[in-house]
């Protein structure tokens, strides 16, 4: 049984930072442990208990949120859990407690806080389903496309900045949209119910950002898909390379 739980810890930490794994296998890694060139494998940490939070805190505003009972206290969980989104790899880094139980969770965590509010929002009727197909649809399309790299190139694409932008949007939009305030009236452009800030009925200013979210998401995805065929074809060449 240890002999398993060690394949698995080396297996995950092979496929989220090889590099990194590599090097504390062979004992190069030179940074402090606990950084995030040379994560720990502690699982207790103040960060890590941040992040674990941030799942209970989402899962009860799923349930608050959507049966509508106390749609305040609702709100209060899913604020304070896209606060701590930010803040537990803040932590890990200050009191350098970087770890891989942090690297692999985060990242989940991150998704799940961000399926759960659109899927609340959607059920209630205060954001358009399509918005809903999109984000769990690109972050589908995204795993489906990392899994086929990985047959190519072990090290994951590094992230960008319109990917981090585009969370950062989605996440202060559904704040608002949680809220239901303020509310504008937006342009009269199209006649349609999915579209809701441009059909002329009021409509909290969240779903604005939330419009822009899916604009920089959209960037995001087909900058890493570039970099994916990218890496590739470079990769392919410099087999072809070797074999020649």
């Amino acid at each position: 049984m240890p002999q398993v739980k060690e394949r698995v810890k080396t297996r995950v930490k092979e496929n989220v930072a090889p590099d990194v794994a590599q090097a504390q296998s062979e004992g190069r890694a030179k940074p402090p442990v606990g950084t995030p060139d040379n994560p720990s494998d502690k699982v207790l940490t103040l960060a890590n208990l941040i992040t674990v939070c941030r799942f209970l805190l989402t899962i009860a505003f799923l349930v608050l949120f959507v049966h509508d009972s106390k749609r305040n206290v609702a709100l209060v969980f899913y604020t304070v859990a896209a606060v701590t989104d930010f803040l537990d790899g803040w932590v890990a880094r200050a009191t350098q407690t970087v770890s891989w139980f942090g690297k692999v969770s985060d990242p989940v965590m991150d998704r799940v806080l961000l399926f759960t509010g659109v899927l609340g929002l959607v059920a209630v009727g205060d954001l358009p389903l399509w918005v809903a197909v999109f984000v769990i649809g690109r972050d589908l399309v995204l795993f489906g496309g990392t899994i086929y790299l990985h047959k190519f190139w072990r090290r994951p694409v590094d992230v960008i900045y319109t990917g981090k932008l585009s969370t950062a949007l989605f996440m202060t939009g559904f704040c608002i949209l949680l809220i239901d305030a303020p509310q504008v009236v937006g342009p009269h452009l199209v006649d349609a119910r999915w579209l809701p800030g441009f059909n002329g009925q009021s409509v909290a200013v969240g779903i604005y950002l939330v419009y822009l979210a899916v604009i920089f998401s959209t960037i995001t995805a087909v900058t890493y898909y570039r970099r994916g065929f990218a890496i590739r074809d470079r990769v392919l060449a410099e087999r072809a390379t070797e074999s020649g």
